[in-house]
Formats: C-alpha cells, sequence, structure tokens
C-alpha cells in the first residue's frame, strides 16, 4: 500500500497513524523514501539539492533510476522477507512518485509511455512489488506552498529545487490528477470549501476517509 501526496498535505501524520491502525491487525511494515541515510539515496539528495542536473526526457528517465535504485536497495536488504511472508508493507512515497514528478518533464503526449516504461522497470524488471492500493492526498499548490513557508519559519532557502519551483508543483498536480484517473489511485482532497476559501481538513476527518 503506497501513500503520497504534495509537501505539507500531513502525509507522514497520515502514514503513521494508518501504521498504527493496520498495525493492529496483524504484521505490518511502515517503509519510507527516499532514504538519505543510505548510500542511494544521498544520490537522490544531491538531485533534490540540484547538484546533479536533470533537466528534459532524458532527466526524467535519469531521475527515475535514482530514486528506483534507492528503492531496490531497500527493498532487497531489508523488507523484502517481511513482504514474502505475508506483512503488509505500507509506504511513504513510492513508484507512484516518479510517476508524478518525473512525467512532468516530458510532453502529454508521451506520459502514458513513460507509464508503461516505469511499470516495466521497477516492477517487472527490478522486481519490486507493485501495490494493491495508493491513497494520493490532494491540495492546491498555494495552500501547500504556505504549509511549506511556515514549516521552514519563512526561510525560503531550505526548500528543495521542486519545493522553490511552483511551476513544476502545478505540473505535478496535473500530473497527479492524470495518474490518479488512470491507474485507479484513491484521490482524497485535504482542503474543502469554507466561506468561499479553501481551508485544510482536520487530521482526524482526512483520516476517517483513508480509513474508510
Amino acid at each position: 500500500m503506497a501513500l503520497l501526496g504534495h509537501n505539507g498535505c500531513g502525509k507522514s501524520t497520515q502514514l503513521n497513524i494508518l501504521f498504527n491502525n493496520l498495525q493492529s491487525a496483524g504484521k505490518t511494515r511502515l517503509i519510507s523514501f527516499p532514504n538519505y541515510e543510505s548510500s542511494t539515496g544521498r544520490v537522490v539528495s544531491e538531485y533534490l539539492q540540484g547538484t546533479i542536473p536533470c533537466e528534459g526526457a532524458a532527466g526524467a528517465y535519469a531521475a527515475s533510476g535514482f530514486y528506483a535504485s534507492d528503492r531496490y536497495a531497500s527493498y532487497v536488504t531489508d523488507w523484502k522477507n517481511d513482504y514474502e511472508k505475508g506483512s503488509v508493507i505500507v509506504s511513504g512515497r513510492y513508484t507512484t512518485s516518479n510517476a508524478i514528478y518525473q512525467m512532468t518533464k516530458l510532453p502529454r503526449e508521451q506520459w502514458d509511455s513513460f507509464l508503461a516504461w516505469l511499470k516495466d522497470y521497477e516492477y517487472t524488471r527490478l522486481g519490486l512489488p507493485e501495490p494493491d492500493l495508493v491513497l494520493f492526498l490532494d491540495m492546491p499548490i498555494e495552500i501547500s506552498q504556505k504549509l511549506l513557508s511556515a514549516r521552514y519559519n519563512g526561510d525560503e532557502s531550505k526548500k528543495d529545487v521542486h519545493e522553490k519551483d511552483t511551476e513544476y508543483l502545478a505540473r505535478s498536480r496535473a500530473a497527479a490528477e492524470y495518474c490518479a484517473r488512470t491507474l485507479g489511485w484513491h484521490r482524497i482532497e485535504c482542503t474543502a470549501d469554507a466561506n468561499g476559501a479553501k481551508s485544510m481538513r482536520s487530521v482526524e476527518d482526512i483520516n476517517a476517509e483513508i480509513l474508510a
């Protein structure tokens, strides 16, 4: 099971609540990506800091490889045995994140071929398990940006190359909506209309929908 969403949407909070609920029903493993402490995760970190440029079509496939390598290393050295013994695996971000954030570097007419390549690469060639359920936490980019700024106490320099690029984030949201429709993800709105404006739903309200 994979849970993903825009930065600032409360993904980590919801992931932990979901894990705790599922853990009471049987053996469950909680994993999250990227793992910045690993050798493969450090490559991802350098990419996010802008040290490794990955622009355009080539960048979409190269950056996907960075993230996929991190997932593969984690799988074969850590949680593969639990998965094969029947544990429920709950993942924060997964191949699904590549589908959203790297696909935006390609023209829309190449999205379907990229998704097909990604599925073949990670699930077939690398042998990573395909999630039975994907939950996508959606929220408007402008609210996401406000929450991120609050998290960093107004220090915009703390944002990574993706968090700073609002045009990229808008494209990512469009890509996420496309993936949710075409791949059968469950989309959960993190905001609700209140007095003519969007405001965050409570943690409990969002969690109730996730559990349902």
